[in-house]
């Protein structure tokens, strides 16, 4: 296997990475495990991912850890990724700050059990002031949901005959202020975006990896990089 590690510039290192972390069920189905256990082993990529996403400069990663429509799935799978969020936060929060990551939400904080709302909130205000990356949690968070919540904020302030724009837009969306997305990574051989971030893609790079994401770890994301920067992004010109 190369090591893409020693291929990749570090003059065109994406500012903004955003990943669907798919396949915790399937690796746990593989083990003849619990899928919690799938989902507990894929908590721990998000550690090296992020030593690996600061030590090259990349500026925020975006993890796609919960959507609107995972709520269809059984209430004893949704309980126990809760308890997992509130673990890693209790866990991982101080290391977290330690390393200068600053933690954001994305998604809507309504329908969360109020002892994870918390924590996410806490987790937000503790990492407010850090600089060095930002690690987003895209959690209750669905595409679509989240333009139509854009949409509806700006409204709120919109002045009388004021139209609206697609920078007006922008600064409504939860990754306002955060850099444009550059590449997006799914992993487990799905080729689909599944509503995430679908205002923020119009011309972001795609990866599609045939690995489940808990055997993710920082030679996949050099290797995602490497064909990111070799690719010519044209932004529809020629």
């Amino acid at each position: 296997m190369k090591n893409y590690k020693d291929l990749i510039s570090r003059n065109r290192i994406p500012r903004h990475v955003a990943i669907i972390m798919d396949g915790n069920g399937r690796w746990a189905k593989k083990k003849s495990l619990p899928r919690a256990e799938g989902h507990k082993r894929g908590a721990e990529v998000i550690e090296p991912l992020m030593d690996s996403a600061i030590e090259l400069g990349i500026k925020a990663v975006s993890l796609y850890a919960f959507s609107t429509e995972n709520w269809l799935r059984p209430q004893t799978e949704i309980f126990a990724l809760w308890r997992l969020l509130e673990y890693f936060f209790k866990t991982r929060l101080e290391k977290i700050k330690g390393r200068g990551i600053k933690i954001r939400h994305s998604g809507s904080l309504d329908k969360l059990p109020s002892g994870t709302r918390e924590i996410i909130k806490n987790a937000v205000e503790e990492t407010k002031n850090n600089k060095k990356a930002v690690l987003n949690f895209c959690l209750n968070y669905g595409g679509r949901q989240e333009i139509v919540h854009a949409v509806n904020s700006w409204l709120e302030k919109r002045k009388p005959g004021e139209p609206i724009t697609a920078s007006k837009i922008e600064k409504n969306l939860y990754t306002s202020g955060l850099p444009g997305v550059d590449l997006l990574i799914r992993t487990s051989g799905e080729s689909r975006i599944s509503n995430f971030l679908i205002w923020q893609i119009a011309y972001t790079e795609l990866v599609f990896l045939d690995v489940l994401w808990p055997d993710f770890g920082p030679s996949h994301l050099y290797r995602c990089i490497y064909e990111y920067q070799n690719r010519e992004r044209r932004y529809g010109g020629i």
